[in-house]
């Protein structure tokens, strides 16, 4: 059975991004996937600065590293902090490009976001694929730009949009299809 981990870019309280991470968590799941949903809150590691690094790995980066090599998909939720990957994003990934094996090489990538504007994070989806690619990943065409955030779920926090839903449904198949060979 192929396995997934799926993480979100924000953290706080009743986040969209942690929604939509929930809900590919179940399509991943219906798809005959085990899902592994983890909290980056859960994995505090201090800004990056190669002089800590020198010192001591957090041991979340090593732990965050290892969740990432052991499964076969990762999808990441993230937001947009004016036009780019938010500050959480950003570190964590520069924390796991510094471990060996690098994490980057085994599972297939991929992303989305929810956002209040109309854009639905394209900007900061786009950022992040030129920077998990340049690291390695194998990141699925589709992305999941969804906007404007308080028009996107339904009572039951599913999409109600037809052509979200066919996104969804799109990377639920490319992530369960594409391999690294």
């Amino acid at each position: 059975m192929p396995t997934a981990l799926t993480l979100s870019g924000s953290i706080r309280k009743g986040s969209y991004n942690r929604m939509l991470q929930g809900h590919m968590d179940r399509k991943l799941a219906e798809a005959g996937v085990s899902v592994t949903s983890i909290d980056l809150a859960d994995f505090a590691m201090p800004i990056f600065n190669e002089d800590l690094e020198a010192d001591s790995t957090p041991e979340a980066a090593r732990q965050l590293a290892e969740l990432w090599r052991s499964h076969d998909i990762v999808f990441i939720a993230t937001p947009e902090y004016n036009g780019g990957v938010p500050p959480l994003v950003v570190n964590t990934i520069t924390w796991l490009s510094r471990q060996k094996p690098s994490p980057f090489r085994h599972a297939v990538f991929g992303m989305g976001g929810i956002s209040s504007g109309k854009y639905g994070t394209i900007w900061s989806l786009s950022h992040l694929r030129d920077s998990l690619s340049k690291l390695g990943a194998l990141v699925v065409p589709t992305l999941l730009g969804i906007g404007p955030a308080d028009e996107a779920f339904d009572a039951a926090g599913n999409f109600v949009e037809p052509a979200i839903i066919r996104k969804v449904d799109q990377m639920v198949h490319e992530l369960t299809h594409f391999s690294r060979g």
